[in-house]
């Protein structure tokens, strides 16, 4: 047994304790709350110690791009669509970003295909620490990547294919959903052999998981268009000028708004306008919002400056928090087992000497995952 003592915890689950406990057992979180009665097992005083659950980066690449970007083995750049592709078998689980987003208190990544094609593949999401990816995927698939923008375009516009133009893009897109139309009233009849990429995008057509799409500026107002057309779900990802579309993506239906990385180079139409404020009005609005680090774009221990971003402009510190633990877990479908400090769910924590988001010189101390510590500042592995 793990036991956490007197330290200030923000559960995600509305809760937060001044001078709390936390009992941990085989993995799970048995208890949380003040006072806590427990004689055994190793104990953490967390005294002047802030406990969140473990952050949730819902969009990386990390383990299947290089850290400098040479090595991009999570971009089947191939063909401008290729849905039966899975992110799950280019993730190098001992690559060294998974020790650095430990060190920053990410505990789950959803690992995505990059964004060269317009339909990337199929994402999954993982745990930062285990013995194999069989051990450390905690479900797979989340969604199905899509990217609209300068990604594709740049990549098949200098190959003079399609889609050279955001014509071709939204094309592609459509193109490759009514495909799966017809593959499932065919197959429906009987009439049409397996095919794994329109198996993949059924799986988004039947609601099964969401389009998981990279998108920027007016791109979002694309996405918004053919998902109401196809009648899907989708999460809108990095949305660099979402400020200027709150009512289009208010009433969008959309599952999610996975923002940033904010400090990456401005483009116009692209990443242009870096509005993290737009998080604030889109959580008023009942979006649920998240942060994000497209790992290994930038230093894992952004996600947290990101957050210190919102505060900045006048963000809540524990809807903030949120930001980072159960909305992300939420977006990508894993809050039954992550996100929040409850009974039952996995013991995945951060705990940090000082305020995250608030103090900016705040430390991760300690990463655990799974009821184990993974990470101690003190005596670091």
């Amino acid at each position: 047994m793990l036991v956490i003592k007197n330290a200030k915890i923000f559960t995600s689950a509305g809760r937060v304790f001044e001078k709390g406990d936390i009992l941990i057992e085989d993995g799970k979180i048995v208890d949380v709350g003040e006072n806590l009665s427990c004689n055994q097992g190793e104990i953490i005083d967390a005294s002047e110690l802030v406990v969140i659950p473990g952050i949730v980066d819902a969009h990386s690449h990390i383990g299947g791009f290089g850290a400098d970007m040479s090595d991009q083995d999570l971009n089947e750049m191939t063909k401008n669509a290729t849905p039966e592709v899975e992110a799950i078998y280019s993730i190098d689980t001992k690559s060294p970003m998974f020790e650095r987003v430990i060190r920053a208190g990410i505990t789950t990544s959803a690992i995505a295909p990059g964004s060269g094609n317009v339909v990337g593949g199929l994402v999954c999401a993982v745990k930062s620490y285990g013995e194999n990816i069989e051990d450390m995927c905690i479900k797979n698939p989340i969604a199905l990547k899509m990217a609209l923008g300068g990604n594709p375009k740049g990549v098949y516009g200098k190959r003079n294919q399609m889609p050279m133009t955001r014509m071709g893009i939204a094309h592609v897109l459509r193109d490759t959903l009514i495909r799966g139309q017809e593959y499932m009233a065919k197959k429906e009849k009987g009439e049409e052999s397996f095919d794994l990429g329109m198996e993949n995008v059924c799986r988004v057509l039947r609601k099964e998981i969401p389009l998981k799409v990279h998108c920027e500026q007016f791109d979002m107002l694309t996405t918004i268009r053919i998902a109401k057309e196809f009648d899907i779900d989708f999460t809108l990802d990095h949305a660099w000028g979402a400020s200027d579309y709150y009512d289009d993506i208010a009433e969008s239906g959309c599952k999610g708004v996975i923002y940033g990385p904010i400090g990456v180079l401005l483009m116009p139409g692209e990443c242009g306008k870096i509005d993290i404020y737009s998080l604030i009005e889109l959580d008023k609005r009942g979006i649920t919002c998240a942060i994000m680090t497209d790992g290994p774009i930038l230093n894992p221990d952004v996600i947290v400056v990101q957050a210190g971003e919102v505060i900045r402009f006048g963000g809540d510190i524990e809807r903030v928090i949120n930001m980072l633990t159960i909305n992300p877990a939420k977006i990508i479908g894993i809050d039954d087992k992550v996100g929040s400090i409850e009974k039952g769910k996995d013991a995945d924590l951060v705990i940090f000497k000082g305020m995250p988001a608030l103090d900016t010189n705040a430390t991760v101390e300690y990463t655990i995952i799974n009821g184990q510590v993974v990470y101690n500042k003190s005596n670091p592995k």
